[in-house]
């Protein structure tokens, strides 16, 4: 049994979480570089937090600029064993309003500036990300969503662009159509393979800010709208948040889902073969399969 440390990744409008006790900005160095800003660590009802500002404060860094293996690195490095993501998003569902929430459970990954995964040469591993979102921890959020009263769904495709511009009207037709996509966003990938290279339960939030450029009545995405609506959905989601501790408790079994043994007979290359620098590397985010 190991203790539970909730880290929240915030997007957006999140830049804080209110009423953290024993608040202290951690800096931590990670052999992936440093990430997007120091960690603010504390207590939430007796259950150790740590906040991470996804694009640093002052909104720093772009979604491709991100460093996102220094995040999770530094995140896992500090103890944490449950990742919430919190992120802005736009809808490809008339039900999915703005100001609305999603408890997200597939990604459609678009990326294609970035580093995506902590194995690579002189250490190779694959894992699963099939089901790459934690229902223990998913359940954990739509219940705190639903007890500060946000109108929340449950489940849906969130499809991750590269950005910073926003989609053409196209390829929102196209997404939304074809592809089947739900919600979409620029940064929840590869910080969802990243978490499951790394062990940690991952849960991703959507919250609703826009149609994209799809919806007939909606026109092209307007910033100014985003931003009046982030602020309303920012409010939410520190409510959410708030939720958490009493919900996940202080004493953490093992996952059933086993996203915490996500690397059992992931790691390919013979040990003969590993690169020790490589090893180095991941000795916090890998190290429990290759001691």
């Amino acid at each position: 049994m190991t203790q539970t440390k909730i880290g929240i990744i915030g997007g957006s409008g999140i830049y804080d979480i209110d009423g953290l006790e024993g608040a202290t900005w951690v800096e931590v160095d990670t052999p992936w570089g440093a990430p997007s800003d120091a960690i603010l660590t504390g207590t939430l009802d007796g259950i150790g937090m740590a906040f991470l500002p996804r694009h640093g404060r002052g909104h720093v860094h772009t979604p491709s600029s991100v460093p996102y293996r220094a995040n999770i690195d530094a995140l896992k490095r500090i103890g944490v064993t449950d990742v919430v993501a919190v992120s802005a998003c736009g809808s490809f569902r008339d039900e999915m309003e703005p100001g609305h929430f999603v408890i997200v459970d597939q990604f459609i990954d678009r990326t294609i500036a970035r580093e995506k995964s902590f194995f690579g040469p002189g250490c190779v591993g694959h894992v699963s990300v099939a089901h790459p979102t934690c229902p223990r921890l998913s359940d954990a959020c739509e219940t705190a969503a639903r007890a500060a009263g946000i109108n929340v769904h449950r489940g849906g495709t969130y499809l991750a662009m590269e950005g910073p511009q926003f989609s053409t009207l196209a390829e929102s037709r196209m997404y939304r159509e074809q592809w089947g996509a739900d919600v979409i966003g620029m940064t929840n990938m590869p910080e969802a393979k990243l978490a499951r290279e790394a062990e940690l339960c991952y849960a991703s939030v959507a919250m609703i800010t826009d149609y994209d450029s799809w919806h007939p009545d909606h026109g092209e995405v307007d910033v100014a709208e985003i931003i009046a609506t982030l602020m309303g959905n920012a409010e939410k989601g520190r409510a959410l948040v708030a939720g958490l501790p009493a919900l996940l408790g202080d004493d953490r079994a093992l996952c059933p889902h086993a996203c915490d043994r996500a690397l059992e007979n992931a790691i390919l290359t013979a040990p003969d073969k590993r690169d020790p620098d490589m090893l180095a590397k991941l000795s916090v985010v890998a190290g429990r399969v290759l001691r």
